[in-house]
């Protein structure tokens, strides 16, 4: 049987230098392994086949029956890795905190330890103030994107 770490040096060592990084790897009991990418520029398809023929070429005899899947994490999924805070620098985003806390605003100064999150404050009917707080990681429970049609 396949193990999600031999799935994840399979798949990053196949993306290196390629600009893409990975996300995540899930390997569900109802035999479904996972594998989640993405880059600054969005991955194409091709990125997604590239990648899945890889994994199934390496590790195919272990997979066994279990269904291989290669994408991007989509839209409505938070945040997993470094990278992705990076890639959506400067987006509106939504955070909520440990405590349950929940915040929309402009994601900014990504580091490796955290970012800060520039929101509007209302003081009173038609005036607002800029309010950046500060987050490290580790004190949060989710940052998603927020998708806007406007």
């Amino acid at each position: 049987m396949v193990t999600r770490e031999q799935i994840r040096r399979v798949a990053e060592s196949h993306i290196q230098g390629s600009g893409i990084f990975l996300v995540d790897v899930r390997l569900s009991s109802t035999g479904r392994i996972t594998v989640l990418i993405d880059r600054p520029e969005g991955v194409t398809i091709d990125d997604c086949a590239s990648l899945s023929k890889a994994i199934s070429g390496e590790v195919g005899e272990e997979i066994g029956d279990y269904d291989l899947n290669v994408s991007s994490p989509g839209l409505d999924m938070p945040f997993l890795v470094l990278e992705q805070y990076l890639k959506n620098e400067g987006r509106m985003v939504e955070v909520v905190t440990a405590e349950g806390e929940a915040l929309k605003g402009t994601l900014m100064n990504v580091t490796p330890g955290g970012f800060e999150l520039s929101t509007e404050k209302k003081i009173k009917k038609g005036e607002a103030e800029t309010v950046v707080r500060s987050f490290n990681y580790e004190d949060l429970k989710t940052v998603k994107v927020i998708i806007s049609f406007k």
